[in-house]
């Protein structure tokens, strides 16, 4: 049986090439997630703001945090990811530049913040070295 850290990267990488491919395609995107069933099937999320065609990334973050909570709470899901656009400094630097966080949740109680740094070069995706901390556990109660 897969460790909460495991079912966590294998859904970071079920995550990551869509943030990839936005930003590839438009140079942003919207904060959207994604979840793991119980059964290890991966899911999508993405979430809307019916009053406005450009909602504020915070708002959408809400949303979608609070539909990854109910789901927990009725265990449809074991592990959970947000994913969002960061602008944040690499350990051992001064200086910020754009990141992808992947903010992973497990209901074994693994919880990590990934950062991958990257530059669009060309109309490529370039990553840097990845850094991750210790996430909050907002999910799983």
């Amino acid at each position: 049986m897969p460790e909460p850290k495991e079912d966590c990267e294998r859904l970071t990488n079920a995550v990551l090439p869509v943030a990839e491919t936005m930003l590839r395609l438009h140079r942003e995107f919207y904060p959207f997630g994604g979840y793991m069933e119980p059964d290890g099937n991966i899911v999508r999320l993405g979430a809307v703001d019916g009053d406005t065609d450009h909602p504020k990334s915070k708002d959408l973050i809400f949303v979608l945090r609070d539909a990854l909570q109910e789901f927990a709470r009725a265990n449809r899901c074991i592990a959970t990811a947000l994913v969002f656009d960061v602008s944040i400094a690499a350990p051992g630097s001064d200086e910020k530049g754009n990141a992808i966080q992947v903010y992973a949740d497990h209901l074994g109680g693994y919880s990590a913040e990934v950062f991958f740094p990257y530059q669009i070069i060309g109309g490529e995706v370039v990553y840097g070295e990845s850094f991750a901390q210790l996430g909050k556990r907002e999910i799983f109660e």
